[in-house]
């Protein structure tokens, strides 16, 4: 035998020894092959992807319809392969080829595969053994490792080989159940690409960990990054009007295991992500939570006239859905389609979260356009797709969020139907389309606007989906920011080169009187109250509320709803904004502080002394919830009972009432009576401008309040005698 003792490693970082494997005798091994210069035997089947032990690296990789494989390796940031070793017939078991080669140092090489098989692309078989392939399962990709940068001719991704030697220390994930979360959104680059952001690294991982502080002050204890995985930025990059057009929002995965290498300050070699898990590590530290924006519903191949770096001369027939005739299927919007519920396709997808949960401490996934995720591989809908209830089941992925973008780019709508298993939160863009709608002042919304504020009941019954299964949001990524949603009546895409004809053009947007930006201060007071006025509902909502960075200070995307190919100012949060617009941020906070105070804004609690139920709607006048067409004055009322500060012990009656008047005209609003000896507190009044905050320094002394045209108040009970 050899004198080269062979090691196993992965899953997640321990070295053992083959000794610790007790059925397996060194005697029972294939004897060593030298291939090309390099001593090899069969590898660790069961591992997925490449694997650095002590002694070498473990190489994996799955292909169903292959005749042969080969692992090419090349020198740091070299075009041209030093090595091929092909893997010998008899290191295939089934679809699976496996290799141990000794000898190598992760830091000198980076690898890919070349793949041969047939080539029918009518049936779905495009293997081309010319082409050098990306591991699926790499943990680090080169390439595309500086920003805007396009791969040259000549030029293609490969894959390096990490350590996973992360200190994490002892401190455990923060834990926020979703129905406490408050989610911002955001993404990576934008969030301190600016000049005004005055971070030392703008645009990276190290940017953003920067910008903590921002977080604690305002109260967010969720983050959601847009994609943060390997992506394309440069695919379909353009110049428009002088300006250079990228991928910028990050939905063009390249590989899912590996972080994007353009959004560190420093070329990481060999060191997984290091960066990244810095950031997640001190946000834990600070109580932040950190959700992932995944896109498992297409890739950067796009169609036939796509790039071809990966499952294209994997087994494309498999892993994308294809039409009969071996066409791509175009569920995304974006060329191509995976093919979610087929098996290996399932655990790739499974292997991929449980790899982000066990290695970077993730704690949450938001799904793009997840209804993808439920169809056959006929692209049908499924009834009980398995891959989302793999996922839903799954043991290592048993505390983190799932939350689902209900909808797809072929037409499958389904918010409150999304399969659930009672672990599935959705994205509730009904809420987003209805409280829009008659925030502005539309006809006939009052109905369904106190349904969505109480949780979307007919969606999400309580009783059956719980208390977070609403992920509420009246703004996102995808979309006008909050304050343009209040300065553009029309979407104002030029910029993109598409003569503004693409994005949304049902936005349910006002400009209170003129389009874009003004110096009348009386638009300006307007803007900001309608604002406010989101704010207040978005955050006495039940369900989980969750809102786009930068709109805690008004930030603009200058009337751009489609901002995914604008890496510059139109995009990037402009932070001398929050300073500028210091009224609002000011009032985010504090609805954000008073949301996490009363808990009976997030769930009922138990019954009050006064009789009140948990939820109840009224109109301007109590208990009159029978909304016309007219009706645009809704009154909400939590009641329940809240811990007493500082006595965990003791509890109190918590009653909480949020009156919104979207008429233009001051409506006179009754409110309901309470028991002797309390009364009716303000807390808060949109229409008073920078003297909105009340915070319970005013009495009402009657039960009749006037709300001013197009404002929101909040109140509270005091028991001013026992």
């Amino acid at each position: 035998m050899s004198d080269h003792k062979i090691y196993a490693l992965e899953p997640p970082s321990e070295v053992l020894l083959l000794t610790d494997y007790p059925d397996i005798q060194e005697e029972n091994l294939s004897p060593l092959k030298n291939i090309n210069g390099f001593d090899v035997r069969p590898g660790f089947y069961e591992i997925n992807g490449a694997s650095a032990l002590p002694n070498g690296v473990n190489f994996t990789i799955v292909s169903h319809s292959a005749t042969s494989c080969e692992l090419v390796l090349f020198h740091r940031e070299s075009q041209t392969p030093y090595a091929v070793i092909p893997f010998p017939e008899e290191y295939r078991i089934g679809n699976v080829y496996s290799m141990f080669v000794f000898g190598l140092k992760i830091n000198e090489f980076e690898y890919a595969y070349r793949i041969d098989g047939p080539w029918l692309p009518d049936q779905g078989l495009t293997f081309d053994k010319s082409r050098y392939l990306l591991d699926p399962y790499a943990r680090a990709v080169t390439g595309q490792s500086a920003w805007g940068k396009k791969l040259s001719a000549g030029e293609f991704y490969k894959a390096r080989v990490v350590h996973n030697n992360f200190d994490w220390g002892e401190h455990p994930s923060p834990a926020v159940p979703l129905k406490d979360s408050i989610i911002y959104e955001l993404h990576v680059r934008g969030f301190t690409k600016h000049p005004s952001s005055g971070v030392s690294c703008p645009g990276t991982f190290e940017g953003l960990r920067e910008k903590i502080p921002h977080l604690k002050e305002l109260g967010i204890n969720v983050v959601e990054l847009m994609p943060v995985f390997e992506f394309d930025e440069m695919r379909n990059a353009r110049t428009v009007n002088g300006k250079q057009l990228l991928d910028y929002w990050g939905y063009n995965p390249v590989c899912f295991f590996a972080p994007n290498t353009s959004y560190t300050a420093s070329l990481e070699y060999n060191r997984e992500g290091r960066e990244l898990k810095m950031l997640i590590k001190e946000l834990h530290d600070n109580g932040i939570e950190v959700i992932l924006d995944v896109v498992f519903n297409h890739t950067a191949e796009g169609n036939e006239n796509g790039p071809f770096f990966s499952f294209k001369g994997i087994d494309n027939n498999i892993y994308y859905m294809l039409t009969p005739d071996g066409h791509y299927y175009n569920f995304s919007g974006c060329g191509n389609t995976l093919n979610c519920n087929h098996p290996m396709v399932r655990d790739l997808i499974l292997n991929c979260l449980r790899y982000w949960v066990f290695n970077y401490r993730v704690d949450g996934f938001r799904f793009d356009l997840a209804s993808i995720l439920g169809r056959n591989e006929d692209s049908t809908p499924m009834n009980k797709p398995p891959l989302l209830e793999s996922l839903a089941y799954d043991p290592i992925l048993y505390d983190v969020d799932l939350i689902a973008e209900a909808w797809d780019a072929g037409g499958l709508y389904q918010v409150g139907q999304f399969p659930s298993w009672n672990r599935w939160a959705e994205w509730n863009g009904k809420y987003r389309d209805d409280l829009r709608s008659f925030l502005k002042g539309d006809d006939g919304l009052a109905s369904a606007a106190a349904k969505r504020i109480i949780g979307s009941p007919d969606l999400y019954p309580p009783d059956k989906r719980g208390y977070d299964a609403s992920v509420n949001f009246i703004t996102c990524h995808d979309g006008f920011t909050l304050y343009d949603l209040y300065a553009y009546n029309q979407k104002h895409n030029e910029n993109n080169g598409w003569n503004n004809t693409d994005g949304a053009d049902d936005n349910r947007s006002w400009n209170c009187g003129e389009e874009g930006e003004t110096d009348d201060p009386a638009i300006r007071a307007l803007r900001f109250q309608m604002i406010k006025n989101a704010c207040m509902v978005l955050m006495c909502s039940r369900g989980t509320p969750m809102f786009f960075a930068g709109d805690e200070f008004g930030n603009t995307q200058f009337g751009n709803n489609n901002a995914y190919c604008q890496d510059n100012e139109i995009s990037w949060l402009d932070w001398t904004m929050k300073e500028t617009n210091r009224e609002i941020f000011d009032f985010f906070k504090y609805m954000i502080h008073l949301r996490l105070k009363h808990q009976i804004l997030r769930e009922n609690t138990g019954s009050v002394r006064c009789g009140f139920p948990p939820v109840s709607l009224h109109g301007t006048r109590p208990w009159e919830s029978d909304y016309t067409w007219e009706t645009k004055m809704i009154g909400i009322m939590y009641a329940g009972r809240n811990k007493i500060p500082g006595d965990n012990t003791a509890e109190q009656d918590d009653i909480i009432y949020l009156g919104i008047n979207t008429w233009w005209h001051h409506q006179e609003v009754e409110l309901p009576k309470l028991s002797e000896g309390s009364f009716w507190i303000p807390l808060a009044d949109t229409s008073r401008g920078k003297d909105t905050i009340i915070s319970g320094k005013e009495v009402l002394d009657k039960r009749i309040y006037v709300m001013q045209p197009r404002s929101c108040v909040l109140f509270t009970v005091r028991r001013l005698i026992d």
